[in-house]
């Protein structure tokens, strides 16, 4: 592999890595913060690929979509915490598995009432349709770099939020022990449902940043809950940092994989997650280091 070919793949890698933390993050602490194993969470990444394929056709604009998908997917979250998940804080996995299982096929069947089964696409604006030349005879598309960007700006905000906020303070608190926050007088239920509504926004804001590279189609939430949860086991749950390092791990080892070996591309992911669990058998950073 030639040195221009290695850095396009490596900034692919790395732009996956950056769209995988989106969802990561937002299942790692609902898991570490609710105890919810949250099957539906993958919903979110394909409501919001199609919150930006309609309102971009309506808009005419894909930022504008963005800017406006945004607000409803986290009002959706909430509505779904409050209406649904919040009933299962006492309950057992099972019984979260199998509702959070129901909300998946609830989901993909209103999605297949109001858009259909058919495959779109979503225009890029005209400003970031562009190339940036590498050599003379390869180049890389101007919106991965923009959706790098954006990425690492939402993650530098979590950041911020998290280590210098009062409420990033209760989340890292919740992530740690949850018990001992309820017991401080805290209101648990306004923390779960921010956290919530977060992790849901954040999901379909990975789903829209995708919609103009990946298409958008029906059942696409499925796969990209599967990997993120091999992402949450790696980095280790209720752990922010753990999801970054771990989806920077997945991105760049599935794209190396599919480049170097293609035909056991599908083990590459799942053999880097069971050495990591050898080796350190809660993740990378263990459970509650948020």
């Amino acid at each position: 592999m030639d040195p221009a070919a290695f850095a396009i793949q490596l900034l692919n890698g790395v732009q996956y890595g950056f769209l995988l933390f989106l969802v990561a993050a937002g299942l790692t602490l609902i898991f570490g913060i609710l105890g919810v194993i949250n099957l539906a969470h993958g919903s979110f990444y394909m409501i919001g690929a199609y919150f930006a394929y309609w309102l971009t056709a309506r808009t005419g604009s894909f930022p504008l979509a963005l800017v406006l998908a945004l607000p409803v997917a986290a009002l959706l979250g909430w509505a779904v915490e409050r209406f649904a998940i919040s009933f299962l804080y006492a309950r057992d996995h099972l019984h979260q598995v199998l509702l959070t299982y129901g909300l998946i096929l609830i989901f993909n069947e209103l999605q297949r009432i109001v858009w259909g089964n058919d495959v779109h696409g979503v225009p890029l604006p005209d400003a970031l349709a562009g190339t940036l030349a590498l050599t003379e005879l390869q180049s890389y598309p101007v919106y991965r770099l923009v959706v790098s960007g954006l990425c690492v700006a939402v993650a530098l905000g979590m950041y911020a939020v998290i280590h210098t906020t009062r409420l990033g303070m209760t989340i890292r608190a919740g992530a740690s022990n949850r018990e001992m926050v309820q017991l401080l007088g805290i209101d648990v239920k306004r923390l779960f449902a921010i956290v919530f509504s977060a992790g849901a926004a954040l999901t379909a804001l990975a789903g829209m940043l995708s919609a103009p590279i990946n298409s958008v189609y029906p059942g696409m939430g499925e796969s990209i809950l599967i990997i993120s949860f091999v992402v949450v086991v790696i980095g280790g749950i209720g752990s922010i940092k753990g999801a970054f390092l771990g989806a920077m791990l997945i991105g760049l080892a599935d794209t190396f994989g599919k480049v170097l070996l293609p035909d056991q591309a599908g083990m590459v992911v799942y053999g880097l997650m069971a050495a990591v669990l050898l080796w350190r058998p809660r993740g990378l950073f263990g459970a509650g280091s948020a």
